[in-house]
């Protein structure tokens, strides 16, 4: 597995860049594209008091060590591809034993959350006509709530209180 952490870039911008590139960085690491996930956290980047998000980006990878002869060539790329994103760049690698790193993934569900598997609910459309309920809601809902813990007339039976 190889996480590619960008700091000091918007998190949509790493989405994209992450649907654009995967595949050509499974590549370079010769690993499968399964095994190349992106993390951008929503943090900025600060030099002396003063922001530098998008003036100065931070990538770290980390990587299992046999991939540290690609290295170069990962960062080749990662330089050419970002700097469209980015004033300066910073590249930092860093390498794991295979054997230290654990992984579950639940067979019940796909392993990555896709296009195809998504649930979008911008798909669902607003149809003209639709009502928006705006009476009470919660008419009713005290009775039945008595009624359930025994209670009467503000008095509880049931040991709750209200």
């Amino acid at each position: 597995m190889v996480t590619i952490s960008i700091y000091g870039l918007d998190q949509y911008v790493v989405g994209h860049y992450s649907k654009e590139h995967t595949a050509n960085l499974a590549s370079l690491f010769e690993v499968d594209e399964k095994d190349i996930v992106f993390y951008a956290p929503n943090a900025y980047v600060f030099h002396n008091g003063v922001e530098q998000t998008s003036w100065n980006t931070i990538v770290k990878v980390n990587a299992p060590e046999q991939c540290e002869n690609l290295e170069d060539k990962v960062a080749n790329y990662i330089t050419k591809t970002l700097k469209e994103f980015s004033i300066h760049l910073v590249i930092e690698f860093y390498y794991y034993h295979k054997h230290h790193r654990y992984e579950y993934v639940n067979k019940e569900y796909p392993r990555y959350i896709s296009e195809e598997n998504v649930v979008n609910v911008e798909d669902e459309e607003y149809q003209e006509g639709d009502e928006i309920y705006e009476g009470n809601m919660f008419e009713g809902f005290e009775e039945k709530y008595e009624e359930a813990h025994h209670c009467k007339d503000g008095e509880c039976h049931c040991g709750h209180k209200h």
